[in-house]
């Protein structure tokens, strides 16, 4: 099982890191051995009433990571379509693939925060569907370097990649609900499902279904990678809703042992909070599960 860590680029309570911050984590967590590193895509945050907290933009920050690193894999956790033409989206995966040598991972969603869509400008009606018909223009290019779309909400006329991207650039999409893991089973080379702790039922329920549209679209399940969100929480981070591990470094690489046992390739970990120590905490358990 392949293990990645999500560098925190936005405000989780700390403030909003710098560049320097983030290029040292992503530094360290490649020379530890890690296997990916990933970033995650919002405009800003309001969960309370008044308040609002903010975060770099990601697709920016993993171009300077492209060049700041050298082996470790690159991914997004997840790019929101909603925020960048669909074309435009393809195009900039396509360079940035080729600037890192060829270690993105391309992960895209629906979106989810209607604050920053407000904020911003962006639609929210009919989310899945703009992201349908988007997921089908970038698919389209990252694979053929072609797409013709006269969509009700996307449109691409003869678009054309070139330079082309890698025509086995992995696209990776995060689903829970029905449309989406069929769009999953039809499109995608890598699920994310997210957040847990140990697997669980409901993890596995979620698996059972994308087994099932796999087999209504006629796709062979073995050809999409399983990731999984986890949350590790140290000494230190508040308690919060999303379930978490805590422990020592043998329970948390035994917690990674079991992920693997339930048939996940890849996990994405966020560790709460995330400094210094406790990626050299986390790379201890990981050492410990290899």
């Amino acid at each position: 099982m392949r293990i990645g860590v999500v560098l925190e680029i936005g405000d989780e309570g700390r403030g909003v890191p710098s560049y320097d911050e983030i290029r040292a984590h992503a530094r360290a967590a490649e020379a530890a051995g890690l296997d990916s590193i990933w970033v995650y895509d919002h405009l800003l945050f309001r969960f309370a009433e008044g308040e609002t907290t903010g975060i770099h933009e990601c697709w920016s920050v993993l171009a300077g990571l492209a060049e700041a690193t050298s082996r470790i894999a690159l991914g997004t956790l997840v790019m929101c379509t909603s925020f960048r033409n669909a074309g435009l989206l393809a195009k900039m995966a396509a360079t940035v693939d080729h600037m890192s040598g060829g270690r993105l991972i391309l992960g895209v969603g629906c979106g989810w925060h209607d604050p920053e869509y407000d904020a911003f400008g962006y639609p929210t009606d009919h989310r899945v569907s703009r992201f349908a018909e988007a997921l089908e223009v970038i698919a389209s290019l990252i694979r053929t370097g072609r797409a013709d779309l006269d969509g009700r909400w996307v449109t691409a006329r003869d678009a054309a990649l070139v330079p082309p991207a890698r025509p086995d650039l992995p696209i990776l999409v995060a689903s829970r609900r029905p449309r989406m893991l069929e769009l999953t089973a039809r499109y995608a080379d890598a699920w994310n499902v997210a957040w847990f702790a140990e697997p669980d039922d409901e993890l596995r329920a979620l698996h059972a279904e994308l087994l099932a549209a796999c087999a209504r679209v006629g796709r062979d399940p073995a050809e999409i990678e399983v990731t999984a969100g986890i949350t590790v929480r140290y000494p230190g981070a508040p308690d919060g809703e999303t379930p978490a591990l805590r422990g020592t470094p043998a329970e948390i690489a035994g917690a990674l042992a079991a992920h693997a046992a339930a048939g996940v390739d890849h996990v994405t970990v966020v560790l709460e909070p995330f400094t210094a120590d406790t990626l050299a905490a986390f790379v201890e358990a990981v050492a410990l599960y290899r």
